[in-house]
């Protein structure tokens, strides 16, 4: 449904993309985050899911500076395997090539970014600290706690599993109390990576419900 190009990063790094317009005038873009393991048939779903809402998406290869066009699965040696890519991450490299897929969309109106895994980290870090987003949904982020004293430039909702074994709910507490300015949401029956129906760990009705409430949001705060 899309296509593979290159996008150029502030320091010229070249990083792939994957990127897929809706049939009509888009409402808006999306910038979709990867997990840590690439920008893979789950992460291209998902922004085909986003175009068929309406809205133009790009996954930027966040991983491109270490290997290029890596994709993993989900099974435990992938896992363990696509682990090594976040032992010591470059937040700062990865914005900036977030940040190269926020300026790829501009032209198509207002910006939002939704990220997964490492990638929910990385959107309430764009949040943060980078300009020209409307608003950002994190799903699952574990290092969000760590980072929980910067404040968002645009509304901001994080969605986390009660049962997820990487997340503790004492985190997400620490992020609730220093975020009031954030939409929290915890899902009692789902573990880390619930919202991806080839992991093990998905769980539908969890992801209906926050993907009905992701697309809610970026309609109310994408408006031309």
């Amino acid at each position: 449904m899309g296509k593979q190009f290159t996008l150029s990063a502030s320091d010229a790094h070249q990083l792939g993309a994957y990127r897929v317009d809706p049939a009509g005038t888009p409402k808006g873009g999306i910038v979709v985050v990867q997990e840590i393991f690439g920008v893979n048939h789950h992460i291209r779903n998902v922004c085909d899911a986003f175009a068929r809402e309406g809205y133009a998406a790009v996954a930027p290869a966040l991983f491109d500076r270490t290997q290029r066009n890596f994709e993993s699965g989900y099974t435990p040696a992938e896992i363990e395997k696509a682990r090594a890519f976040i032992a010591k991450p470059d937040w700062d490299a990865m914005l900036r090539d977030t940040d190269a897929a926020i300026k790829e969309l501009k032209p198509v109106g207002p910006i939002g970014i939704v990220g997964f895994c490492m990638g929910g980290t990385m959107a309430f870090l764009a949040a943060t600290r980078l300009s020209g987003l409307s608003a950002a949904v994190g799903y699952y982020g574990g290092r969000i706690v760590a980072y929980a004293d910067e404040t968002p430039k645009c509304p901001t909702q994080l969605h986390f599993g009660e049962k997820d074994a990487s997340i503790p709910m004492s985190d997400v507490d620490i992020i609730k109390e220093k975020r009031p300015d954030c939409e929290i949401y915890v899902y009692k029956d789902a573990g880390h990576g619930f919202h991806c129906d080839e992991r093990a760990s998905y769980h539908k009705p969890s992801a209906d419900i926050a993907w009905g409430r992701t697309q809610d949001f970026l309609r109310q705060h994408l408006k031309k």
